[in-house]
């Protein structure tokens, strides 16, 4: 079933009041991230193949994000009782992976990878545009194009075209597709990780339901689909929210399902923009007692924050879509955001971490 035109305009058509207010009016009280002093962490992860068959080889993201602004990335290092193992990059959009590969036979194949980054807060303050080195023409391109799972075409160009009609600026067009896709989506506890980000199917079905890799999939296809170049960002929470919000941080120091993809937006004036509408239905769904209204203060506080600003809790491993694993026997990845591997020509489940078997851990460092 598709779109009705009045679902469309429920919040296309005027960009929600709640955008109107300056930054900080609610946002301060409850969530504000500013950039100041970064944060170091060490992440460990470990993994354990589980009843290996034949040839078996793993593919494990590694951060390659590097942003003077807000992240940074140290070489990671690995011990491992692999044949061969090695540091790869996929070519198109440079994801880092470690692809080890062990001999036939072995009984329990195994690494640990240990990642140091560091991290801060960011926040962009709209009423100050300055000096923007624009975007190459081959990474508008790129920032631009459709993928198997965020076409710009079709239905996804004629959502995008209603949602900003009326509306001039890159600012103006890229707030008010957040604020279209904070109205009519809601996450769905019942989604196995992060979803899938098959946005085309979320348009034709009228399920705008799933969680961060579908809900901010949308909305960078939608936004690319206006001609604003996008893009997911796909990483992993590490530490708890400094802002008491439960519902946006890692529980503990095991991160195994802190999984998390964010999103940027690039506008002429003030550059690579985070946005996270996903995280605002998350505040929704999971903020203590749950289920809270839009209306509610801390879900009133992300929502106009989390235009523009995020948290520095959290691991950037890659913007990649479409990422073939070398030597892989099994089908394209829609996003590399999880450990993945193949053991006897199959491919394991990277959802099932206790089955798989793999671990990560966080801690925050000094040094």
């Amino acid at each position: 079933m598709a779109l009705h035109r009045r679902d469309l305009l429920r919040a296309g058509a005027a960009v929600s009041a709640i955008s109107l207010l300056p930054r900080g009016a609610i946002a301060d009280a409850l969530l504000a991230p500013r950039p100041g002093a970064w944060r170091k962490f060490e992440v460990v992860t470990r993994v354990n193949i589980q009843k290996p068959s034949g040839v078996t080889q793993a593919w494990i993201p590694v951060p390659s994000v590097d942003e003077a602004e807000w992240f940074r990335a140290e070489a990671s290092v690995w011990t491992t009782n692999a044949k061969n193992a090695g540091l790869t990059r996929e070519p198109k959009y440079g994801a880092d992976m470690v692809h080890a590969v062990w001999n036939d036979g072995e009984p329990s194949p195994s690494i640990e990878i240990v990642s140091r980054i560091a991290t801060r807060d960011r926040n962009i303050d709209f009423s100050k545009p300055a000096s923007v080195k624009p975007l190459s023409a081959q990474e508008r391109a790129l920032y631009t194009e459709g993928t198997a799972l965020i076409p710009v075409d079709g239905l996804v160009k004629s959502t995008s075209d209603m949602i900003v009609a009326g509306k001039s600026s890159d600012l103006e067009k890229a707030r008010t597709i957040y604020e279209w896709v904070v109205d009519n989506t809601f996450r769905d506890p019942k989604v196995r990780g992060c979803g899938i980000g098959d946005i085309s199917a979320m348009l034709e079905t009228n399920n705008l339901s799933g969680k961060c890799a579908d809900l901010n999939a949308l909305y960078v296809g939608l936004a690319r689909a206006a001609g604003l170049p996008a893009r997911d960002i796909y990483g992993v929470r590490v530490a708890r929210s400094n802002f008491g919000y439960k519902s946006l941080g890692a529980k503990s120091d095991v991160i195994t399902g802190a999984q998390h993809c964010r999103a940027e937006v690039f506008l002429s004036d003030f550059g690579w923009v985070p946005v996270d509408p996903a995280d605002v239905r998350k505040v929704v769904l999971e903020e203590p007692p749950g289920n809270l209204s839009l209306d509610n203060a801390k879900v009133k506080a992300a929502r106009s924050t989390l235009f523009g600003a995020w948290e520095g809790n959290w691991l950037a491993y890659n913007t990649a879509h479409d990422v073939t694993l070398p030597g892989s026997s099994g089908p394209v990845l829609g996003f590399l955001m999880y450990p993945e591997a193949e053991t006897g020509g199959f491919r394991c489940d990277c959802l099932a971490a206790d089955t798989f078997a793999y671990t990560i851990t966080a801690r925050e460092i000094t040094a």
